[in-house]
C-alpha cells in the first residue's frame, strides 16, 4: 500500500455474504462503480475471501470483503463456507446479499445469527429485484435492528440508498483513541529507536513506525527517529554538540535490553509493541498475561501468533528470537522442555484450549475488531496472552519501567501486574 493511503488496519471493513450467484461480487462492483470483482454465472467464483482497500463515498477509506458463497457443498466448499465464517472476525459492517427470487435461506439465518451474536451492524440487501422473478421484499424473524433494502447491481436501483446506511452503522471514532499523542504535549520530543538490521525492510520504515510518527506530527510534538547505534550519543551529545533530553523513547522491541541501559531512568520509555496494545487491544491484559511466562513448566505449549504475512528471515523474532528469549528465561532449555506453535495472517486459531499461553505481534496489520476477537478467544479458554514488546520487556526485567508512561491513563497498579506472583 503507498504511504499515501489510510492504511488497511484503520478502515471500516465490511464483509458482504451470502450464497452463491447471490449477487455479491456484483455488488461490489456497483458500490464502487468499478470492475473491481470477477463477476460470473458459474456458481462458486469467488473461492477465497477478496478484500480490497479503496474509497467509499459518503464513508471514506473502507476494505470491502468479497466472501465465498455459504451454500458451496462438498470438502472444499465446506473450508470455504469456514473462510467466510472467519472473515467475521474483522468486520465492523456486514452485508447479507439475498437473491430476491429464493428470499432468505437457511443459509441466509445460519449467517445472520452468527453476526447478531458477534453484534455486527448488519444490512440486508435484496439483490435482482428488478427482475419479474423477484417476490415480495423478505421478512427477517426477530430482527428488528437489521434493515432490509431492496436493490439491483444490475441497473443501479437502490445502491445509492445503500451506501448512505451503510455510512450511518459505520462505528464513530473515538476522539481520544490515540497510539501515542495523549501521552505528550505540543513542542515535546519523542525520540523513536529504530534499528536497521537485516530484517529491517529496505527503503522504508514499518507501519508502526509510520503510524506513531504521524500521531506524534498530530499533537504537535517533534519526532527524532535514531538508530540504537547512535541513541548514546544523541541522548549525551558529541564532538561539542549538545545532548537531547526526550519527554519519551519509543523503542523497537528488539533492541528493548540495550535501549533500556542507554536511557537516563528519569526519561520515560516504552516500545512500539506496547503502544499497539493498548491502541488495539487491552494494555491491562496483555502486560498480566506477561506474567504467566514466569510460570511455564516442561511440556508447556506456547502459540506464537503474527497478523501479517511475511518471508521470514535468519533471526525472525517470532520464530527464532522469542522462542530462544523464552528457554532462557525460563531455563527450559531442551527442544522438548516447551512446544511452540507459529500462525500467521487469518491463521489464527479459535479454540486454544491446547495451549498454555499466546504471543502476539503488535497487531499493526489487524483492525481493532479482529484483535479484541483474538483476546477474547483467549480469555474465554482462560489461556494467558500478551505481545511481542510486552513479553520482551518482562524477560528483561523492564516491564514497570515500559509501562511507566501510562500511569494514570492504564485501570490498573503497574507496579502490581509487573511483580505480584
Amino acid at each position: 500500500m503507498s504511504l499515501n493511503n489510510t492504511p488497511a488496519a484503520e478502515r471500516v471493513h465490511i464483509g458482504i455474504f451470502g450464497r452463491r450467484n447471490a449477487g455479491k461480487s456484483s455488488l461490489i462492483n456497483a458500490l464502487t462503480s468499478q470492475n473491481l470483482a470477477i463477476v460470473s454465472d458459474v456458481k462458486g467464483t469467488t473461492t477465497d475471501p477478496v478484500a480490497k482497500s479503496m474509497e467509499l463515498l459518503p464513508l471514506g477509506p473502507v476494505v470491502l470483503i468479497d466472501t465465498p458463497g455459504l451454500d458451496d457443498t462438498g470438502d472444499l466448499g465446506a473450508l470455504r463456507v469456514q473462510k467466510a465464517h472467519q472473515t467475521l472476525n474483522k468486520t465492523d459492517i456486514a452485508i447479507l446479499v439475498v437473491d430476491a427470487s429464493s428470499g432468505v435461506t437457511a443459509e441466509d439465518q445460519r449467517i445472520l445469527s452468527r453476526i447478531r451474536e458477534k453484534q455486527i451492524p448488519c444490512l440486508v440487501a435484496v439483490n435482482k429485484s428488478d427482475l419479474d422473478s423477484a417476490g415480495e421484499i423478505p421478512k427477517l424473524p426477530d430482527s428488528s435492528a437489521i434493515e432490509v433494502l431492496p436493490v439491483s447491481a444490475k441497473t443501479g436501483q437502490g445502491i445509492e440508498k445503500l451506501k448512505e446506511r451503510i455510512a450511518a452503522l459505520a462505528p464513530k471514532e473515538e476522539e481520544n483513541r490515540r497510539i501515542v499523542g495523549d501521552l505528550l504535549s505540543p513542542g515535546d520530543l519523542v525520540c523513536l529507536v529504530i534499528p536497521i538490521d537485516k530484517a529491517a525492510p529496505k527503503g522504508r520504515l514499518i507501519l508502526p513506525q509510520q503510524q506513531t510518527i504521524r500521531d506524534i506530527l498530530d499533537t504537535g510534538a517533534l519526532a527524532l527517529a535514531v538508530r540504537d547505534t547512535e541513541l548514546k550519543a544523541v541522548l549525551e551529545g558529541q564532538d561539542g554538540r549538545p545532548g537531547f533530553h526526550p519527554a519519551l523513547v519509543i523503542t523497537d522491541s528488539q533492541a528493548f535490553a540495550s535501549v533500556a541501559s542507554i536511557v537516563p531512568p528519569q526519561i520515560p520509555l516504552t516500545s512500539f509493541s506496547i503502544l499497539f496494545a493498548r491502541y488495539k487491544g487491552s494494555l491491562k491484559a496483555l502486560a498480566e498475561g506477561a506474567r504467566a511466562l514466569d510460570t511455564l513448566k516442561k511440556g508447556d505449549h506456547i502459540l506464537v501468533s503474527e497478523g501479517c504475512t511475511h518471508h521470514r528471515q535468519c533471526g525472525d523474532i517470532g520464530t527464532v528470537k522469542l522462542p530462544a528469549l523464552i528457554r532462557r528465561h525460563t531455563g527450559l532449555a531442551a527442544p522438548e522442555d516447551l512446544r511452540f506453535s507459529f500462525t500467521s495472517g487469518t491463521e489464527f486459531p479459535e479454540d486454544l484450549s491446547g495451549y498454555r499461553m499466546v504471543i502476539h505481534c503488535g497487531g499493526c496489520m489487524l483492525n481493532e475488531r479482529e484483535m479484541k476477537f483474538r483476546m477474547a478467544c483467549a480469555r474465554d479458554a482462560g489461556v494467558p496472552m500478551t505481545n511481542y514488546g510486552t513479553a520482551i520487556a518482562h524477560m528483561n526485567g523492564i516491564l514497570e519501567r515500559s509501562l511507566a508512561p501510562f500511569a494514570g491513563l492504564c485501570p490498573f497498579s503497574i507496579r502490581t501486574a509487573a511483580k505480584d506472583p
